[in-house]
């Protein structure tokens, strides 16, 4: 066995610039390859092209949404992604399975060398065309506030008329006569019926509605149909008579198809009845529940107010049967005598507290006069003062001659010093305490 193996290439080699000019001994790198494929590529216009959804996942809070494609015959697929705002536009039936034209723009990503297409429109066919409409034009209402709630007006508790556009000898008018009058048998209907699909319904309805509305008498007005394909559906999604259905000023029931179907007059009327039956039971009350709630109420009633008579019969007899009715006087009589032992004991109080501060007075007063200089006087000292009326109290302070004062217990007199005897400061032994040493004049 025999194994070829291609020479290397010269790194300084010039590379042909055609493919077709490519040899063993001078091949392209991968990269230029690439890079002329994805150049070839880019130079493709956008284009329109057919193909089928058969996969998609929606990623919310993603930049890019991306969903696989497939030729409706064969079996050819491509990767496509897009703005999620594109996707959007397509409308709620953009999912696998769905039918759509696309405006594309080929894309080569070199780096991973793969083929994909970026949508820059993308319309659903046939049916799933109309839901997209429906959808865009469902947005462009809300924006404008055409869904709001704080817009929908209450619907009457009993009213006086019932206006009812449906289809002839439908069995939807069938459903909201028979349910209404059996609830309450006096209802009043004023009935149009119009073409509920085709062509003529959007015309039809929308007089019937102007007409009914006008009615001073009519309270609340009722659309109704049963159910239907898409297509039957479509009238009720028109723009004109949305807008018309939101001017009414008389209150707006939509009762159109079932539970599942949300054509756009659901969304404007000011109840949404998911079946015309739905519909009966809204606009009027039920007379036999209204008569077994009156009885339940006038039987609650009754009974409160005789509940309330006895509580209060009850109480006005305890109150009359207590004592301080039957003597006013008593509750005082107790509250006097305790006022009065209060009273003699405040001024017991008082008087031992005054007592022990008189006491405590004389004991303080004693005190002072026993402590004060005047006893000490009276007990035969006095106290000498120089001239200048400073207090003599070292003998040697003084000198021969000077004249003192002599203050006594009673009076005074003037002496002269005829000689001193000054004592001279001795230092204390550790044992002894120097003695004292007075003299007087």
């Amino acid at each position: 066995m025999t194994i070829q193996t291609a020479p290397i290439p010269d790194p300084a080699r010039v590379l042909p610039p055609m493919a077709g000019g490519t040899t063993v001994e001078n091949p392209w790198p991968l990269r230029l390859l690439a890079s002329k494929m994805q150049a070839h590529i880019a130079r493709m216009p956008e284009l329109w092209i057919e193909a089928q959804v058969v996969e998609y996942k929606p990623r919310p809070g993603t930049r890019t949404a991306f969903f696989v494609i497939r030729d409706i015959e064969s079996d050819v697929s491509i990767n496509v992604n897009a703005f999620p705002q594109t996707v959007e536009s397509a409308g709620v039936a953009f999912d696998a399975g769905a039918r759509v034209v696309m405006r594309v723009k080929p894309n080569f990503w070199e780096t991973r060398g793969s083929l994909s297409l970026r949508a820059h429109e993308i319309l659903i066919q046939g049916e799933g065309d109309l839901l997209a409409q429906i959808d865009q034009l469902r947005r462009a209402l809300a924006a404008e506030g055409l869904f709001t709630e704080d817009r929908k007006k209450p619907l009457p508790f009993l009213p006086r008329s019932i206006g009812l556009i449906c289809g002839r000898n439908a069995k939807a008018k069938e459903d909201v006569l028979a349910n209404a009058r059996l609830r309450w048998p006096s209802a009043q209907f004023v009935i149009r019926e119009v073409a509920v699909q085709g062509v003529n319904c959007v015309a039809q309805v929308s007089a019937a509605l102007v007409e009914l509305d006008r009615k001073d008498d009519i309270d609340v007005i009722v659309i109704t149909r049963g159910g239907g394909s898409v297509e039957d559906l479509l009238p009720f999604s028109d723009e004109s008579l949305v807008r018309l259905a939101a001017a009414a000023r008389t209150p707006l029931v939509s009762a159109i198809g079932h539970e599942e179907d949300a054509p756009l007059l659901d969304l404007v009327a000011d109840y949404r009845a998911s079946t015309p039956t739905d519909a009966a039971r809204k606009i009027v009350p039920d007379a036999h529940e209204l008569l077994g709630e009156l009885s339940e109420l006038s039987s609650r009633a009754t009974s409160a107010v005789r509940s309330r008579l006895q509580r209060e019969s009850d109480a006005l007899n305890m109150l009359i049967s207590r004592p301080v009715l039957a003597q006013p006087g008593a509750p005082f009589e107790s509250q006097l005598e305790r006022l009065e032992t209060a009273v003699l004991r405040m001024r017991g109080a008082a008087s031992s507290r005054v007592a022990a501060f008189n006491a405590e007075l004389d004991s303080m007063e004693a005190t002072l006069r026993a402590i004060s200089p005047q006893a000490t006087l009276e007990r035969g000292y006095s106290i000498l003062r120089a001239p200048d009326g400073t207090v003599v109290m070292d003998a040697g302070n003084v000198k021969k001659g000077d004249l003192l004062e002599a203050v006594m217990a009673r009076g005074s007199l003037v002496a002269q010093v005829f000689g001193t005897n000054p004592i001279k400061p001795q230092a204390p032994s550790h044992d002894e305490t120097p003695p004292t040493q007075e003299k007087s004049l």
